[in-house]
């Protein structure tokens, strides 16, 4: 070719190389733009798969809260979730004693811990206390026993378990006695109040 042609070819070299030069920023940027656009919408597709997730779990919480709303405002009640009840623990103690007709109860309240077999229940989120309290107190005959437990159980407001009573005669009985109305029985007991709380979820809401 000639100096000639190429001073032809010059021009149309400047504007085939500019054209392919924007054409290839062109195609970069649609890559750009559209890789972007994907990767909005695939932020945009989890947040609504989030949003789905959450309705759908607050439909079944909803539906647990409403099927379990009562039992959980009965334990409430009993005192058996939430905080401790001691001042209804010793109302119950002293109903306890007069319906039962024992001779005067003494007790000791160690302060709350976690219930030391808690783990054995599998309990997830809810935090299982416990409070030891030590009875002691004396008895006409055996039945009494049972029967203070038992009103215990009723008026304290509150739940609890028997780890061990003992029972111990303070006296030899006289069989010349039919009536006889004094302490003849001595008893131990410990007793385990238990109470039970929500803990903290992951997100640092009460669950």
């Amino acid at each position: 070719m000639s100096r000639d042609d190429l001073e032809a070819l010059r021009v149309p070299l400047i504007v085939l190389a500019a054209t392919v030069l924007l054409s290839g920023t062109m195609i970069y940027i649609s890559s750009v733009v559209r890789g972007s656009a994907e990767q909005l919408l695939a932020q945009r597709e989890n947040a609504l798969r989030e949003a789905r997730m959450r309705i759908q779990n607050a439909g079944e919480e909803k539906e647990m809260i409403a099927r379990y709303l009562v039992s959980y405002q009965q334990l409430a009640r009993a005192g058996f979730v939430g905080d401790e009840q001691r001042i209804n623990w010793l109302d119950g103690l002293r109903v306890a004693n007069e319906q039962t007709g024992v001779f005067g109860v003494e007790y000791e309240i160690s302060a709350q811990r976690p219930y030391a077999y808690a783990a054995e229940f599998g309990t997830g989120r809810l935090s299982f206390q416990e409070s030891l309290m030590r009875l002691k107190f004396r008895l006409l005959h055996e039945e009494d026993l049972s029967r203070f437990l038992n009103v215990l159980s009723r008026a304290s407001g509150g739940y609890f378990t028997v780890d061990q009573c003992v029972i111990r005669r303070l006296k030899p009985i006289d069989n010349d006695k039919r009536l006889q109305v004094d302490a003849n029985l001595g008893a131990d007991c410990e007793l385990r109040w238990l109470t039970v709380k929500p803990t903290s979820s992951p997100t640092g809401k009460q669950g």
